[in-house]
């Protein structure tokens, strides 16, 4: 069976918000500095779109990021993302904190992280999700797997499960784009 096949359905209905880490899951984990300091990250324009038609289903997307970067400041806003927490070591707090702003409790959430730092949060998620590429220990506890690496589509996929799940991708997808969930994958 392939992650399409495998994604827990009846788990992602109660979804409301959508947590995820950055490097490594929005982006492939590459961070590139420059000789003045700035930070460059290369974030998926899929990734992207997928958040967006996820926004219009009312599911909530936060990031949750254990750097601070002015970047992430930048891509959260132009995606409408207006939970975000950065800087944060100890993410069980970050999640407890978005929730709480939010409004809504960590089993209401689904979690997408790719390394250690992200077990304590996706724990305490109802759903908790790894890209292909993430580190063994968040694979072992990952509840689904993408088929895509971090920044290479994960994000993608794990929203149109979310989609579906939500019975939003009439609506959201094929009314807009002619593209049924066979068509996707799913």
């Amino acid at each position: 069976m392939n992650s399409y096949q495998k994604f827990p359905l009846n788990a992602a209905k109660g979804i409301k918000m959508l947590v995820l880490d950055v490097d490594g899951v929005l982006t492939e984990g590459h961070v590139t500095m420059t000789d003045s300091g700035d930070e460059i990250k290369n974030f998926n324009v899929r990734d992207g779109h997928g958040i967006k038609m996820l926004q219009r289903v009312g599911i909530e997307v936060a990031i949750l990021t254990g750097r601070k970067s002015k970047v992430v400041a930048h891509r959260a806003k132009d995606l409408g993302i207006k939970y975000v927490i950065q800087g944060s070591l100890r993410k069980a707090d970050g999640l407890q904190d978005l929730c709480g702003q939010a409004g809504i409790s960590p089993e209401e959430c689904a979690y997408m992280g790719d390394d250690v730092i992200d077990l304590p949060a996706m724990t305490q998620c109802c759903l908790k999700t790894a890209p292909n590429n993430a580190h063994k220990s968040v694979l072992n506890r990952a509840e689904w797997v993408s088929s895509y690496d971090g920044g290479l589509g994960a994000v993608r996929q794990l929203c149109e499960g979310l989609i579906l799940a939500k019975g939003g991708w009439d609506d959201v997808i094929k009314k807009a784009y002619g593209v049924s969930p066979e068509d996707s994958g799913w």
